[in-house]
């Protein structure tokens, strides 16, 4: 912890100017990017991380933010040093990740590391759960995730923070805002580095880790963002967006009792992805307008294998360098009307392009290409003032454009059998409204998830036959809620919901000889229940809490166990406020077991830790903290054989100003 980033200096530079003349300097919430956002209405229900939650509990990055939420389970795929989420059961292949409504999630096996993405610029993340906007387009078959950017309201708007953190790691943003009449501009660069994790001291060291700093375990995350939007008057608004990062890690390697789990020697020197996208928003008449969105999206990595723990030298056969590129081209129309008093309706097409290239060192690249095509229909229909209906229809297409396979005995590339494949999408949501007190909901949605490349054409490194043939996964999705305020003070959400599964991809053994193959067998059962609760009955104190409760049965191979996910998961915070400028803050969570291989032969303990944090606002435009995560250094794992950080410590410094 022996960095002080470049941002002190402005800090401490920008206090002196402010000191000496007299502005507006009170916290201000961020304005969100309203073009970014997917939204039904208002009257529905959504998670929703804002800014203040983000800043609240040091929230660096998606996957650290979203644990908060009920229904959402925070994983870390070990093998690959990736951060993920369940929610309500649904892996992240189910639950795309959107950037303002930009579909972002690789398209070659659907998944995200979520760690790779950053909040700096982020005004609020919406978490969409079983039932969301048909607007998205395909594949939101367990919800959506999208994050929204910032807007600037004021001529001048500056953002920042610099801070540090245990294993030698440090933190810096700069965002710059500015409204002239009719454009705006909105800029952000920020830097996430830590050297190593640090290890509890209840974790015993062994012959392939034997201290408490975490092997190969760093990261370095660099963002840059720029919006350029105009708003021609009150309706319509033209905006030109760009977001580009550069990530590195390393991959630390298994210490579980499992002998058949491979010591992977891995890192990743690049996990690049840039954004380029525009979205508009044109009134025609007074009653309808046309939401445009046009995108590219890249992603690419490099993943060395090595033959030790040195990091050094790739001689052994399990030694490689691979490279993989994809990208997305796409766009979407959604014009909207209001037909009626009562009554506005919704229509969306989209189109998106999916390319994926990838090779290891010496060899040629492979292609493979997809086109997926989305029609969606949505209604928020007021029968009564106290009722609303909101049906949504949408029909999905996938087809293949091309797809190769390289055989390296014969150093040959040819051509794989295409596919296509298409889906009808369907939901209802009743929405009641009692009093202001009391409110209640029921959604039904029945949705799809086309299957993947990797799911059609991977040979798993030698241990699977592809399927071209594969057809989407469906699910059935139902919820019924409620919204109970008591005496202003209390508030409280249960939730109860079902999802059946159908068409589940899943590997099936010995398909031939000793291969596996993925089939559409697969059928399952999600049930459970959220409650989460506000209690503030002073504005110097806050409640938080949330309690989930799962269970995942294999209904058509019993003996198949869910992985990664824990029956029973609490979180609890609790915030304290002194004379509106020193807040202190405890928090907690709790999971249950989980199991981490789907025969039973791994399981992460049940686990709790606690984390506390201070912070202090000096002059209505700056606040300092400092906090403890995992406070009493409790050695857990999500991921057996892959423990998580011990104790840790960050301090930083944040400052928002705006005239």
């Amino acid at each position: 912890m022996n960095r002080i980033p470049l941002l002190f200096l402005f800090f401490t530079l920008t206090l002196n100017c402010l000191s000496q003349r007299e502005t507006d300097t009170a916290a201000y919430p961020v304005k969100p990017f309203q073009l970014g956002e997917v939204i039904i209405t208002g009257t529905i229900d959504r998670e929703m991380i804002g800014t203040n939650e983000l800043h609240r509990y040091n929230a660096q990055d998606v996957s650290s933010s979203l644990g908060i939420l009920p229904s959402i389970t925070l994983s870390n795929l070990g093998p690959r040093n990736e951060s993920a989420v369940y929610l309500r059961g649904f892996d992240i292949r189910s639950i795309p990740v959107f950037v303002d409504g930009i579909p972002v999630y690789v398209p070659y096996d659907g998944y995200m590391d979520l760690a790779r993405f950053t909040t700096y610029d982020v005004s609020k993340i919406d978490v969409s759960k079983g039932f969301s906007s048909m607007m998205y387009g395909a594949n939101t078959l367990g919800g959506a995730i999208n994050l929204v950017g910032m807007k600037p309201s004021y001529p001048l708007e500056i953002s920042a923070k610099t801070g540090i953190m245990s294993g030698n790691g440090y933190d810096a943003r700069l965002n710059l805002g500015s409204k002239m009449g009719k454009v705006y501009i909105q800029a952000g660069f920020s830097v996430l580095n830590r050297e190593f994790v640090p290890m509890s001291a209840g974790f015993d060291t062994s012959a392939l880790e034997n201290n408490h700093r975490r092997d190969n375990s760093y990261r370095k995350d660099v963002k840059g963002s720029l919006k350029i939007g105009y708003a021609s008057n009150s309706t319509d608004e033209y905006t030109i967006n760009y977001i580009i990062s550069h990530g590195s890690k390393g991959n630390p390697v298994y210490l579980g009792d499992d002998n058949t789990v491979r010591v992977r020697y891995w890192d990743w020197p690049y996990w690049d992805k840039q954004s380029v996208y525009f979205i508009s928003k044109t009134a025609i008449g007074q009653k309808s307008f046309l939401k445009a969105r046009l995108f590219f999206d890249e992603f690419k990595n490099k993943l060395r294998s090595y033959d030790d723990n040195s990091y050094t030298t790739q001689i052994k056969g399990y030694s490689f360098n691979s490279y993989f590129k994809d990208y997305t081209l796409g766009g979407n129309l959604e014009f909207s009307r209001d037909a009626g008093k009562n009554n506005t309706l919704r229509f969306s097409a989209h189109l998106k392009n999916d390319n994926h290239s990838e090779h290891n060192e010496g060899e040629p690249a492979i292609h493979i290409a997809d086109n997926t095509v989305s029609i969606s229909f949505e209604s928020v229909y007021k029968p009564v003032s106290k009722l609303t209906l909101i049906p949504g229809v949408g029909y999905n297409v996938r087809y293949s454009l091309e797809a190769e396979n390289y055989n390296s005995a014969d150093q040959t590339i040819t051509d794989m059998p295409g596919n296509s494949n298409d889906a009808f999408n369907a939901q209802l949501a009743a929405y009641y409204q009692f009093s202001n007190a009391f409110s209640t909901n029921f959604n039904v949605a029945y949705k799809n998830r086309f299957a993947t490349m990797k799911d059609r054409y991977s040979y798993r490194l030698g241990v699977a036959i592809p399927n071209p043939d594969l057809t989407s996964e469906s699910a059935l999705n139902l919820e019924l809620a409620a919204n109970l305020t008591v005496a202003e003070k209390l508030k409280l959400r249960p939730e109860l919901f079902y999802s059946r599964l159908y068409n589940t991809i899943q590997p099936v053994d010995n398909v031939l000889d000793d291969l596996s193959q993925m089939q559409n067998t697969g059928s399952s059962r999600f049930t459970g229940a959220d409650l989460s609760l506000i209690y503030q009955p002073y504005k110097s104190f806050r409640l938080y809490a949330v309690y989930s409760y799962i269970q995942r049965d294999n209904l058509s191979n019993p003996e198949l166990l869910f992985t990664d996910v824990p029956e029973n998961k609490v979180f609890v915070s609790a915030e304290f406020t002194f004379a509106e400028k020193l807040t202190v803050q405890l928090s907690g969570e709790y999971n249950s077991e989980r199991f981490n291989a789907s025969d039973g032969s791994r399981i992460s303990p049940a686990f709790a830790i606690a984390n506390a944090e201070i912070s202090y606002r000096f002059a209505g435009f700056m606040d300092a903290e400092f906090g403890v995560n995992n406070l009493l250094d409790n050695n857990y794992t999500l991921d057996e054989g892959y423990p998580e950080m011990g104790r840790n410590l960050y301090a930083a410094l944040h400052f928002n100003f705006h005239k």
